[in-house]
């Protein structure tokens, strides 16, 4: 507990190849009801690798890509990744496309994002009320950071693709998702699926919007698309996102889709 009578709970996950950064607040709640969510917490995650993973050879996704399985006979949730990963691709003109991978149908650019807003709703349910999930760039937060009896934004800082010391963007988010592609943790790792080499598109690329999944595949997409890519932000699909993405070559930055951007 905090001084402010504030329930917080802090905690590290090492899944997915990454670290999950929780961090969940609640007035409403005792630290025992916090412990029990994060505990379903962690068991929903290992489920998702164990379901999702490529390098699992007995996950379903495994077995969808080796064509063992069929889509309808996997379960609920790969279908509606499944589902969710046809509209991101049309949305984004093919330059998210889980199906133009090397060996088979690969969800990873956004089952992520999908992901992170799950465990934000299980946090949520449990009667947290200001929740982080950080999974090293997805993040999902709801109701804003509870510091001192005050409720502010959440603060999330974008760092430099060649300097991970140096923060070059922040941005203020209460409630919603964001999402960064880059080269920070497996270097040069997405593909133009058009052609299938390394994407050239940005050197990063930043997504806020309601829905972690699909922000998630829209900043791999723009990673491959740059500047070409702001068109799709005019779909009425998208009207709640915007991007700020940082050009391949220049180093220079741009945005779209203003008032998610205002701070």
């Amino acid at each position: 507990m905090t001084s402010s009578g504030v329930i917080r709970l802090r905690q590290e996950i090492e899944v997915w190849g990454t670290v999950l950064f929780i961090d969940a607040a609640s007035l409403d709640v005792n630290e025992t009801a916090l412990h029990r969510a994060v505990n379903d917490l962690r068991n929903f995650v290992f489920h998702v690798d164990e379901v999702f993973s490529t390098y699992k050879s007995e996950s379903l996704i495994s077995q969808l890509r080796r064509n063992e399985i069929s889509i309808d006979q996997t379960s609920d949730e790969v279908r509606d990744v499944w589902e969710r990963c046809a509209i991101a691709r049309d949305l984004t003109d093919g330059a998210f496309n889980p199906w133009a991978v090397e060996g088979g149908f690969d969800p990873s650019g956004l089952v992520k994002g999908w992901a992170g807003d799950k465990c934000a709703e299980i946090l949520l349910a449990a009667g947290a009320r200001h929740v982080q999930v950080n999974a090293a760039g997805d993040l999902a937060l709801r109701g804003g950071f509870f510091d001192d009896g005050k409720v502010s934004p959440w603060s999330i800082g974008v760092v430099n693709p060649g300097n991970r010391q140096e923060v070059v963007q922040v941005f203020e988010i209460t409630d919603g998702a964001i999402a960064t592609s880059g080269t920070y943790e497996r270097s040069a790792h997405i593909l133009d699926p058009h052609t299938g080499l390394i994407a050239i598109g940005a050197k990063s690329a930043t997504v806020i919007g309601p829905d972690g999944g699909l922000a998630d595949a829209l900043a791999t997409a723009l990673m491959v698309e740059g500047r070409d890519g702001a068109i799709w932000f005019s779909q009425p699909e998208l009207a709640e996102y915007s991007a700020w993405v940082i050009d391949r070559y220049g180093d220079i930055a741009w945005s779209i889709g203003p008032e998610s951007l205002k701070r």
